[in-house]
């Protein structure tokens, strides 16, 4: 009975990748009060949390606006998904593009949408509740934007724990299983492609 709930939690919690935006988000509150960080991270959570949710429900008429099935998303969206793990294995490749940024509103970009909610997360959502059903998906997404509030609220405590090497290793053990749910993506879409 839960595991659409833990199979929906476990590929978002990997699209995500929260540890590893930790980094990126105390480069780029460097010199913020502990009142504005607070802001930061609740602008983040519930831009991440609203982008995400509005796809859940709008992703799909989108796709029926456009004739777009669901196996086409699948084998686009999987190799989309193949592409952002593979540049994030590479050396230099990181997310950290855009620490530059120094706005007010940075809680919303970059930090809420593309760091937290980017095509990745946008992707495995539509998939998982193309799986798994709307309940387990709107469960995982929540859920995991509880965590992501978490690990931003204790970042500092976090960086100390893991150290910046430890979440740099964390990071590319999620963008393997990143690359393999992409693959998983594609087949199960060339297989609905040729089943229909």
């Amino acid at each position: 009975m839960l595991k659409p709930y833990i199979l929906s939690f476990v590929a978002l919690f990997v699209a995500v990748d929260a540890i590893a935006n930790i980094p990126i988000f105390l480069s780029l509150v460097e010199h913020s009060t502990k009142p504005a960080r607070k802001k930061i991270v609740r602008d983040a959570v519930v831009t991440a949390t609203a982008v995400a949710i509005i796809f859940m429900f709008v992703g799909r008429w989108v796709f029926s606006l456009l004739g777009v099935t669901i196996s086409d998303f699948q084998i686009a969206g999987g190799v989309l998904l193949f592409v952002i793990a593979v540049r994030l294995l590479l050396p230099g490749a990181q997310k950290s593009a855009l620490t530059s940024c120094q706005d007010k509103d940075m809680g919303v970009f970059p930090l809420g949408t593309p760091l937290i909610t980017g095509p990745a997360v946008l992707t495995t959502t539509l998939m998982i509740m193309n799986s798994y059903g709307t309940v387990a998906t709107l469960v995982a997404v929540v859920s995991n934007m509880i965590f992501v509030w978490i690990t931003l609220i204790k970042a500092d405590t976090i960086m100390r724990v893991v150290g910046s090497h430890g979440t740099r290793a964390f990071s590319k053990i999620m963008y393997i299983l990143l690359a393999a749910i992409a693959v998983m993506m594609i087949r199960h879409g060339i297989t609905g492609a040729f089943l229909q």
